[in-house]
């Protein structure tokens, strides 16, 4: 049976496989389109099996907000050429659509099949990294941001007391949004760490001063000082609601909630993000 020129496109589009090889599988699947796509989509997998040890580093962060509930996902390629693939974009746009429609929470089986369908097609390892949906109730607002090409995305649930304008706090969440993806706070407050974890840091600051040959003389009340700016300072630069606003590092993120609150004559408070980067866990 001739094979055509057209057979030979219309199978590239649906593998991915080159030219030649869909030439070869057509011819040998004597013209049986199924037969030839089966065997292509085998080889597929079978690179991608081969490949499924190595890093996937790379990536895309997808956010998709419908409603009152807003969903994240981290889908993770080998290469950033793959990243910057349309159907890899498209897949992402895919994933987060299912993820709202039917309230998935993590990834799961359904998800993993549709990221190796395509990682089979392009033949390079993928994976679905993480998942996360937000659901925000009444007097609440959700707000997205992606950072560059999709390296980070941060999902911001704000409250209010009461009815506000919607765009005025949504335009404040943007803006909180943006700040969480220039400074990666690692919690909301100080109340929101471990003891232990506030201890540890303590210790290690301890240690570095004792080494500090320019305090070895000064009185053990004056290095408690010392100690403790140090460790407020440290904590200061983790927490959210401390560190100094994006828009205007003289005031704290604490006050410029307090300032839109007084803005919009109500209470505006932050219940909840969600930073996500590529890479990173």
């Amino acid at each position: 049976m001739a094979i055509t020129a057209a057979d030979v496109k219309k199978l590239r589009e649906r593998t991915g496989a080159g030219p030649m090889e869909c030439k070869k599988a057509l011819e040998e699947a004597n013209g049986d389109f199924a037969a030839a796509e089966k065997q292509l989509k085998e080889k597929g997998l079978a690179a991608v099996e081969k490949r499924s040890g190595r890093a996937t580093n790379e990536g895309k962060i997808f956010i998709k907000i419908k409603g009152n509930n807003a969903v994240i996902v981290e889908l993770a390629s080998e290469t950033d050429f793959v990243a910057r693939n349309p159907e890899f974009i498209a897949l992402g746009g895919v994933i987060a659509d299912r993820a709202l429609e039917n309230g998935y929470a993590a990834p799961n089986e359904e998800l993993a099949a549709v990221v190796t369908d395509l990682a089979t097609k392009i033949r390079e390892n993928m994976s679905l990294k993480r998942l996360k949906l937000v659901a925000a109730g009444e007097n609440e607002y959700l707000v997205s941001y992606i950072h560059g090409d999709g390296a980070i995305g941060i999902i911001v649930k704000l409250s209010a007391d009461k009815s506000v304008n919607q765009e005025d706090v949504e335009s404040f969440a943007y803006s909180i949004a943006m700040h969480i993806a220039a400074f990666n706070p690692l919690v909301l407050s100080k109340d929101k760490l471990d003891p232990v974890f506030i201890k540890e840091q303590e210790d290690i600051f301890r240690k570095q001063m004792e080494a500090d040959a320019s305090l070895k003389s000064k009185p053990a009340q004056a290095l408690e000082g010392i100690l403790k700016g140090k460790l407020n300072k440290f904590l200061k630069s983790i927490c959210l609601m401390d560190q100094g606003y994006i828009k205007d590092e003289k005031i704290t993120v604490a006050q410029a909630f307090a300032d839109i609150g007084k803005q919009l004559g109500a209470t505006i408070a932050i219940t909840d993000y969600v930073y996500f980067k590529v890479g990173q866990k």
